[in-house]
This record gives structure tokens, C-alpha cells and sequence, in this order.
């Protein structure tokens, strides 16, 4: 990246990081079960509201619970089951009118974080009637008051249920844009582990990489504060400790309310201190080849973090002793290596393969610089890279070897 452009990306990033303070982030209430929704329906005069989740998960029966609860109580609960893994701008089209046409107040996210990317673009959709998703893309577009939206995270990755962000697909420009607005912060979440009890193992194990991604992302970037890197440590610590056990024995219910914990609190995080350039790769694969966003994710991290070099060493020496796989005696760039080749073995137990084979060399230059336009200059990433730089990462991941 040329001198320029760095002076840019840092002065921009700075500006943000002085601005933190002043800035209206909120996190929604939290409650342990849904059993607790039928009371908080009524004390918002709520009768009428959209689930908004995937067809996987209701022909499990996962949403029959909240859909008998609901009724029972007297709550009109219209479902949209049609959200893919990667939602695209069709899926929220789609929700959005059957919102309107049911007469809904209120919004369920229940899932992972497509089906929260989902709702929570909905919203945007209705409180701005007039303006397209890809008008809506960027930062702070959407400033209106969405309707009361419900997050009920069934996976313990995504950290969407508290973070400013959704994502979305356009499918014909085979491209992945993202929303930020303090605005799309649900309001309320549940965090019950009994309905992530029956997610399967390997889904079990991507989401958590994918929080953990979140956390070490928030960790090693330059507008971190005394919170967030309590937080990213904490979250860090909770998934070395749980998520082999969660995908071993999902019917352990302390494995799986930790992970739920780890991933909520690593969106804290990284909603405060946002990602890097693993997350915007990651997002080009999921626009490119609709790769599941937490797959990417873990195949990328380790091979993003070697590819940082000695500018994180320090930082994954202090969460390697966080996570206890480095002692306080161990140098900074053992304690680092140490880190990456612990999240390697974390991968390779939980049958998470070392590369994505789908990756076409001549499709690398147009994801790279879908890429830098995402990350740059948002994201105040450990080093700065320009597209041409973050083609070496895509190359790393579909390295076949």
C-alpha cells in the first residue's frame, strides 16, 4: 500500500477510535430463556410478530418450541423460513413483505447470524421504505428507530444478536456488502443453550471458530480499549476451554451456554473494535462461493494471522497465556506460534479441513478487491494491505498441498 493511502486509512481510523466514546452503542437486554418472551410481548403491546429463521432448522422442529409458546399466549407468529446461510437481498424482499402483509410489530431472529443478518436488514427495509439495501450499505445509513427485534442465536458464533452489522449477498454481482448502524442493534436476545443442544458437531465447530475469529480479530486491532480486550481474553479463554466438548457432547449444556457466553461477549467486542482483513476475505468467499462464513473463517485465521508476521506477535503471546497455552516465561514470537499452531490442532480435532479447494487462482484478484474495499479504511487492522497484498492470503487458503 502506498504511503498515501496508509496516512489515510490510519487518520480515518483514528478519528473513529477518538469518536468511540461518544458513540451510541447499547447492549440489548438479555434474558435465559424464551420462556420469558410472552411477558415482554405484553409489556410492549405486541401482538403480532415475524419469525424470521431457516428452513433446516424448522423441519428439525428447533422453532416449534417458540412457535407453540407464542400461540399458546396469544401471539400471532407468522414465519419466513426461507433465509439461506449467506441471506441475500431476495431473502429480505421476501421477509419484508410478508412483515407488511401479516401486519407485524415486531421481528424474531432465530438461527444463526444469517437469519439475524436477515431480520435485521428487514428492519432497516421498513423504517426506509424508499431506499434499496445497496443504498443502505456502509456505515450509519440507517438512522431510524427499527421495530423491536427479538435476536435468538441457535448457534454460539456469530455475535450478530449485539453487533451493529449485517451482512448480505447480492447474487448476480456475486458479491457480499455489509451494514453498520447502531440502529440494527436488536433490542432483546435470548441466550438458551438448550435450543443450540441438537446443532450438529461440524456446524457447532465453525460457528465457534467463527467466534473466536471475532474475538482475536477485536484483540490484535488498533481501537481496542480496556473492555474489549478483557472481553476478546475472556471469550478466547471460554472457547479453548468448551468448544471440543460442545461438539463432542452437545447434550452438555455448560459447554454450550459457555459458547453462547464466549460469542456474545466477542461481538461486544469486536462491535466496539471491529475485524480485519480475515473477516473481509472471508465475506468474498461467501459472496463468491457462498462458503459458509464460519468455515472461511477458520480456515483463514491461522493462515491471516502468520501472514500479519511480528506486528501481532506481542498480542497472540498475551492470549496464548490467556488460553494457558503459553507459560509467562515463553518468548513473545514462541507464544505467538504457539497460539497459530494451537488453532491449527483446534481445527484438525474438530475435522475442520486446512484449505478451501474452491477457490479458482482467477477469481483471486476481484475477491481481493472486494476485499480491500471493505477492510480499507474501516478497519484498524495490525497492518495495512491493498488488494494486491491480499491476494497472497487467497492463494494461502486454496494452497492444496
Amino acid at each position: 500500500m502506498n504511503p498515501i493511502t496508509k496516512c489515510y486509512c490510519r487518520l480515518y481510523q483514528l478519528a473513529f477510535r477518538l469518536a468511540m466514546p461518544l458513540m451510541p452503542y447499547r447492549e440489548p437486554e438479555r434474558f435465559d430463556s424464551i420462556h420469558a418472551l410472552p411477558s415482554l410481548f405484553s409489556r410492549l403491546k405486541i401482538r403480532s410478530v415475524l419469525l424470521v429463521t431457516d428452513e433446516h432448522l424448522r423441519q428439525a422442529g428447533i422453532t416449534a418450541p417458540l412457535e407453540a409458546l407464542l400461540k399458546e399466549s396469544g401471539i400471532r407468529c407468522t414465519v419466513y423460513d426461507r433465509t439461506r446461510a449467506n441471506p441475500t437481498v431476495h431473502n429480505v424482499e421476501e421477509a419484508r413483505a410478508q412483515y407488511l402483509q401479516e401486519n407485524c410489530q415486531a421481528l424474531i431472529a432465530m438461527g444463526g447470524g444469517s437469519s439475524m443478518d436477515c431480520a435485521k436488514a428487514v428492519g432497516a427495509r421498513i423504517v426506509c421504505p424508499r431506499r434499496s439495501l445497496n443504498q443502505m450499505k456502509g456505515l450509519l445509513r440507517v438512522l431510524r428507530s427499527l421495530p423491536p427485534l427479538v435476536a435468538i442465536p441457535t448457534t454460539a458464533g456469530t455475535g450478530s444478536e449485539v453487533t451493529v452489522t449485517a451482512v448480505i449477498t447480492d447474487t448476480e454481482k456475486k458479491h457480499k456488502y455489509t451494514m453498520n448502524n447502531f440502529t440494527m442493534i436488536p433490542r432483546y436476545t435470548v441466550l438458551d443453550p438448550a435450543v443450540t443442544r441438537t446443532l450438529p458437531s461440524f456446524l457447532t465447530a465453525t460457528t465457534g471458530m467463527d467466534a473466536l475469529t471475532h474475538a482475536v480479530e477485536a484483540y490484535i486491532g488498533g481501537s481496542t480499549t480496556a473492555r474489549t480486550r478483557r472481553l476478546a481474553r475472556k471469550a478466547v479463554r471460554l472457547i479453548f476451554e468448551n468448544l471440543e466438548t460442545a461438539c463432542l457432547h452437545g447434550e452438555d449444556l455448560k459447554a454450550r451456554k459457555n459458547m453462547l457466553r464466549a460469542a456474545h461477549i466477542a461481538g461486544i467486542a469486536f462491535t466496539r473494535s471491529y475485524v480485519g482483513y480475515i473477516h473481509a476475505v472471508a465475506h468474498s468467499l461467501g459472496g463468491q462461493y457462498n462458503t459458509p462464513h464460519g468455515l472461511a473463517n477458520a480456515v483463514l485465521l491461522p493462515i491471516g494471522l502468520e501472514h500479519y508476521g511480528p506486528c501481532v506477535h506481542r498480542k497472540l503471546w498475551e492470549l496464548a497465556r490467556s488460553a494457558r497455552i503459553a507459560g509467562a516465561y515463553t518468548g513473545r514470537e514462541e507464544g505467538a506460534a504457539a497460539f497459530i499452531a494451537a488453532i491449527r490442532r483446534l481445527n484438525e480435532r474438530l475435522g475442520i479441513p486446512g484449505n478451501l479447494p474452491q477457490i479458482r487462482l482467477e477469481d483471486i484478484p476481484v475477491m481481493a478487491a472486494h476485499a480491500a474495499r471493505e477492510a480499507n479504511p474501516l478497519y484498524p487492522v495490525p497492518r495495512l494491505m491493498d488488494a494486491k497484498e491480499l491476494r497472497e492470503l487467497y492463494r494461502k487458503a486454496a494452497d492444496r498441498r
